[in-house]
């Protein structure tokens, strides 16, 4: 990494502009591999349902590491049989994902600062527990866009190796869900979400987004209520704060 990346705290132009040093993607891993540790259940469990769809270890390794987004990996499973629906694998992943568009709106105030490349080197491993810890810490006044990456890279290595892992022990494994690790993320963002909510300003536009949501889980195609929902919420927001 070059050596302007390598900043030290306290310098205050740093502290006043923002930026992508070395520093940042050190402290962003370390400050986020409590969560990541929680990945380490959900690879398991698509490694092993993807071996017990008779997909090859190494395809569905090759999986976690180019996509590296767990539900519309698990999506995409949904429709793993012979012949391969291309053109349904492709919308229904686009579905699942398009909730990323919004995450990188979220951060462009930030991140349109800094230079394109590593902007995108910062967004290019961007997930939803990374996103949530990083608005935290803008909310802190972070200004250090390497904490974004630094984030990113240790979930993405987690997401690989416990995938494969799954993948290559296949049915020794048996039901990971069995353990209840599929609540501990369910935990994590609503702790997440309560600790943003800053008061009755914030309320509507909640309530806005969540009725939509949960109304989307059962009008709209799979992962299109995410969308919805926070499309519906940020124009409340835009309405109640404008």
């Amino acid at each position: 990494m070059p050596d302007d990346m390598a900043d030290q705290p306290g310098d205050s132009h740093r502290l006043r502009h923002p930026r992508f040093t070395a520093h940042g993607v050190r402290r962003g891993a370390i400050e986020i591999a409590p969560v990541a540790a929680f990945v380490i259940p959900f690879g398991l469990a698509f490694g092993v349902a993807a071996s017990a769809k008779g997909i090859a270890p190494g395809i569905s390794i090759f999986m976690s590491i180019a996509i590296f987004a767990g539900a519309s990996q698990f999506a995409a499973l949904d429709l793993w049989h012979a012949p391969l629906p291309l053109a349904t694998l492709a919308l229904t992943v686009l579905a699942v994902n398009a909730r990323h568009i919004l995450l990188g709106a979220a951060l462009a105030p930030w991140l349109l600062r800094i230079p394109i490349f590593r902007r995108f080197a910062a967004l290019c491993l961007i997930n939803d527990a990374n996103f949530a810890y990083t608005m935290a810490a803008q909310d802190r006044g972070e200004m250090d866009a390497g904490v974004l990456f630094g984030s990113g890279l240790v979930m993405w290595i987690m997401w690989i190796a416990s995938s494969a892992a799954g993948a290559l022990a296949g049915s020794l494994l048996g039901d990971v869900s069995r353990f209840g690790f599929d609540a501990v993320m369910v935990a994590y963002f609503t702790a997440v979400i309560v600790g943003q909510f800053k008061g009755a300003a914030d309320l509507l536009p909640w309530i806005a987004a969540a009725t939509v949501a949960i109304a989307g889980t059962y009008l709209l195609p799979p992962g299109w209520h995410i969308v919805a929902g926070a499309l519906a919420g940020g124009a409340v927001g835009v309405w109640r704060h404008g």
